[in-house]
Order: C-alpha cells, then sequence, then structure tokens
C-alpha cells in the first residue's frame, strides 16, 4: 500500500509540476514572438522606407525557403505564411523555423559521430552477399551502410513482441542479468508501476558494480516526472541526462526531440520500438482504449549499432562531460552465436542535424522495392508529397498498400490531419483501416514476407523531419512473417475506411482538410 501511495503521489505532482513548467514556457516564447512583431510593425508605421525593406526581406526569405533542398510539403506552409502576415510569419520562421539546429549543435554531433565512424564494423562481404541472394531488401542495407553509416549485419537474433507488456518482462529478465552496462534512452518516462519495476533492478545492478545511465526527453516526460527524477536517480547511483531542457526562450532547437526508445544491456542485448516506459503503454491505464504497440529484442553482433546510437546522444546531450574517448571501451565483439541463421539485422538512426532524411528514405525504399505487398501501421499520418506519390504509384502497380491508423486518437487535431490524407491515398488505391479496440502507437512496416521495420518513426513530419529517431531494417528472418502475421490480426480488429474516403467528401470537409494540410508540417 504505501509503494502505491508513493506511486499516486508523484504521479499528481509530476503532471502538476511538468504541465504548469511547459505552460509557462509556451506562454514566454508567445510573449517573445508576439513583442518582436509588435515592435516590428510599429516601426514599420513610422517610416514608409522600413517597411518597403521589410516587404524586401520577407520576398528574399521566400526565395530562399523555395532554393531550399527540402521537399515542398515543408517549404510551402512557411513561403504561404510569410507572404500573407510578412512580419509575423518571418519573425516565425527566423525564431522557430530553420533548420532546427545550431551550427554548435551540428559540431558536437559530427564530432561524436567520427569516432564512431572509426569503430565501424566492415560489412562489404555482407552487403555483397545480400546482393546476391535477397537485392530488393539488399539496395536499402546498401543505403543505410553507404549514406547514413549504419552496418549490416548477420549473427543476431531477433525477437519480435506484438504487445508492449511482453516486450518489458523480457527487459526486466535481460537487465537482471546485467553485469558491465545499462543504457536506457526514451523519449517518456513515468515514475509508476512500469519504471519503479526497472528502477529497482537498476539500483541493485549499480550495487553489483554495473554501469548504468539514462537518458530521458524534456518534452517527453514533462508531465510525468519531476525536476527532481535526476536527483532521484543520482542517489541510486545512477548516471541521467536530459535531452534539451525545456526553457522560456525561444531558439532553434526547441522543435527538436529525442523520441528514441532504445535499451542496451552489455553491449550483447539490445531493444528498441514504439512504446515508452508509461502506464498508458502497457495498458495498465486506458486513457484512449487499448493500446496497441510493438518492439524487438536484439542480441548479438547488431546490438552495437544500438550501443553506439546512445552514446552519440550521451554525449552530445553535456559536452562538458564529453565521454567521446571511452566509446570503444563499449562497443566490442560479440561471442554470440546465432541461434536463426541468414537473418539479417540493421540497426539505424535518424537525426535532424546532419540534413539526411533516414527515416523517410527507407520507408520510401521498402515502398519502392514492394513488390506483392506493403503494409503499414501508424499513430499519425502526416506525409510528404514524395510519400504519397510512392504509396499510390505502388498501389497502381499492383502492390497491396495497406495502412493502420488509429480509431481512437489521442491528439484530435492531429487525428484531423490524419484523416485528411485518406483521401490522397484511397483514391489511388491505397487501402486504409482503423484500428477500432482503440489508439495504436507502433511504427512499423513490413513487405512482401521478406523485409520489415520496427522502431520509434512515425508516418509524420515530426518524426521524419525534427525528431532524433531510431529504428531496425531486417530481412530473410522470422520476426518478418510474425510482424505480418500480427497485422493481420490488427486489420481484422480495424474498420476499412477506403471506399468512404475515395469519393464522397462534403466541400466543407475537403476545404477544412486542406487547410488542416497546408499548415501540417508546422503542428
Amino acid at each position: 500500500m504505501k509503494h502505491a501511495g508513493f506511486k499516486t503521489l508523484e504521479n499528481k505532482q509530476s503532471v502538476k509540476n511538468g504541465v504548469g513548467r511547459l505552460t509557462f514556457t509556451g506562454l514566454a516564447i508567445i510573449f517573445e514572438v508576439a513583442s518582436i512583431v509588435l515592435v516590428v510593425t510599429r516601426v514599420n508605421e513610422h517610416a514608409e522606407w522600413i517597411s518597403y525593406t521589410t516587404r524586401i526581406i520577407a520576398l528574399l526569405l521566400v526565395l530562399g525557403i523555395y532554393s531550399q533542398y527540402k521537399t515542398s510539403s515543408m517549404k510551402t506552409p512557411w513561403i504561404v505564411l510569410i507572404l500573407l502576415f510578412p512580419i509575423a510569419g518571418a519573425t516565425l520562421y527566423l525564431m522557430v523555423g530553420l533548420s532546427g539546429s545550431t551550427k554548435r549543435m551540428e559540431r558536437r554531433y559530427q564530432a561524436i559521430d567520427k569516432q564512431l565512424r572509426l569503430l565501424k564494423p566492415d560489412d562489404r562481404a555482407l552487403l555483397r552477399e545480400a546482393r546476391e541472394s535477397y537485392p530488393q531488401a539488399a539496395t536499402i542495407s546498401n543505403y543505410l551502410s553507404s549514406q547514413a553509416g549504419f552496418p549490416l549485419f548477420t549473427n543476431t537474433d531477433i525477437s519480435y513482441y506484438d504487445d508492449a507488456a511482453k516486450g518489458l518482462e523480457a527487459q526486466l529478465d535481460d537487465l537482471r542479468k546485467a553485469k558491465r552496462f545499462i543504457f536506457l534512452e526514451y523519449h517518456a518516462i513515468e515514475h509508476t508501476e512500469p519504471w519503479l519495476r526497472i528502477e529497482k533492478i537498476l539500483a541493485e545492478k549499480v550495487k553489483e558494480g554495473v554501469e548504468v545511465r539514462v537518458i530521458y526527453d524534456d518534452v517527453g516526460s514533462i508531465g510525468f516526472i519531476t525536476v527532481n527524477f535526476i536527483g532521484h536517480l543520482k542517489a541510486l547511483g545512477i548516471r541521467c541526462r536530459v535531452f534539451n531542457p525545456v526553457v522560456p526562450v525561444a531558439n532553434l532547437f526547441l522543435n527538436n526531440r529525442d523520441h528514441r526508445k532504445i535499451t542496451v544491456i552489455d553491449g550483447e542485448v539490445g531493444y528498441t520500438g514504439g512504446y515508452n516506459i508509461a502506464n498508458e503503454y502497457f495498458n495498465i491505464t486506458h486513457p484512449y482504449g487499448h493500446w496497441k504497440d510493438t518492439g524487438i529484442r536484439l542480441e548479438g553482433d547488431g546490438v552495437c549499432s544500438l550501443t553506439a546510437i546512445f552514446l552519440e546522444m550521451w554525449n552530445a546531450v553535456k559536452h562538458e562531460e564529453n565521454d567521446v574517448e571511452h566509446i570503444e571501451h563499449y562497443i566490442h565483439e560479440s561471442c554470440y552465436q546465432a541461434k536463426e541463421q541468414g537473418a539479417f539485422i540493421q540497426p539505424y538512426a535518424d537525426s535532424p542535424v546532419d540534413g539526411e532524411l533516414v527515416g523517410e528514405n527507407v520507408y520510401i525504399s521498402i515502398i519502392n522495392q514492394a513488390r506483392d505487398f506493403v503494409w503499414f501501421i501508424t499513430p499519425y499520418l502526416i506525409l510528404t508529397d514524395e510519400m504519397i506519390h510512392a504509396m499510390g504509384l505502388a498501389a497502381k502497380r499492383g502492390v497491396d498498400v495497406r495502412i493502420v491508423t488509429p480509431g481512437i486518437p489521442d491528439k484530435k487535431v492531429v487525428y484531423g490531419v490524419t484523416r485528411s490524407y485518406y483521401h490522397a491515398l484511397a483514391r489511388n488505391g491505397v487501402r486504409i483501416y482503423e484500428y477500432t479496440p482503440g489508439f495504436c502507437h507502433a511504427k512499423m512496416c513490413v513487405a512482401d514476407n521478406l523485409m520489415a521495420t520496427c522502431g520509434t518513426i512515425n508516418l509524420d513530419y515530426r518524426s521524419l523531419f525534427h525528431h532524433f529517431e531510431d529504428g531496425c531494417f531486417f530481412f530473410n528472418c522470422k520476426a518478418v512473417t510474425e510482424i505480418r502475421d500480427d497485422l493481420v490480426q490488427v486489420q481484422g480488429h480495424s474498420r476499412e475506411v477506403s471506399q468512404l474516403y475515395a469519393t464522397g467528401r462534403k466541400a466543407g470537409l475537403r476545404f477544412g482538410q486542406l487547410v488542416l494540410r497546408m499548415f501540417a508540417p508546422l503542428m
């Protein structure tokens, strides 16, 4: 009873403090932007030459945005906003709409990645083997290895969990076996039952001499834990860092969040997937009906990439305590002998500071390579024109393209934006399902009984362009067919809405959806 009482008290306190801090920060930023807009507007009213100068700057800004090597879906909303409201639009763009990173942040990540690239294993022989046996998947692996820097592995077993609670139980078992180190990186951590079970094991492991590190995102966890959480972990001997803390000042990096979900144990076992460490992900609470989430477990050589992804973030988050020189201590050759032979595993990450759209490129490549079917499940559906075109073209080629989205939304505005994309897809033959039992938070793709992905990357602009994400691409393994079978079950519990949205929308609805889609990239 004492344990449950602490859990309830902590939850109430954290929600109150977190929401208050986030509200204050939001209001402060709005005040900053409004003040700048007001000052510039007043100055323009007093001198005609200043007004003309402002308009010229806005026009130059529009031309600069138009010339960027970005998808038109990202550029058009800003161009429209600046043309309609030159002062307000230009101010917003300069404060929060640029690349999302600073040169200092870019240099920091580049320095760490340079160290990590020196430890990258030589996968050229594996890539040749994949090209000879599985050319469809091999082209994607070659991209991830050569352009994104994430090597291909065999000698790695992968286990799929169709329910987050199953993944959590497996994680707890593996955490108890840790001998050297434990790394955890999660977008959201809630100081309630699931985390307390993990925390108990972590505290015991610290006493045994195991090194434990935790990273969490400030915005993702702001309604779940208080600022005292770091001190609480420190008292247990657990090292903790917060990604991009919320501050009441508009800055270019504030829009970027750490959306990754990674657990690494001794560099030999790793977990990733869609679920955070909070009650709703394990259906302990049911704010949006049944919560559908999934994850994977890796054991073997491929875990070193998850270790490297964690260490990149750990060293970038707090530059003055730079541990880059010790990275090689945690990345080593595995002595593991895989049980499943012939499986290819390739963990990867996506970052808004490197200019490479890894998450979207992997998804589009899978769609382009699909011959029989390609199925997605995603909580949000806010797509670029390139993704819409790829899906529509695949459907016209005769590929069975399907997307599962939630039947019960967690964010009603975003849900409206998601539905606004149905027509553009359904009219070209893409089949769309809504998961009627509740909210599907899983982020997966499977194609041709050959290849699949599982990770943190949603089919929306925030995941594809603004967040730090991770995933795993794998082919020729049992987990691929397990994901396919799971999605068959999910579709059986879903309502197909393809025909409903292919035709017959009212004019008012069409107009509202067009407005939502226009400004979706800014959400």
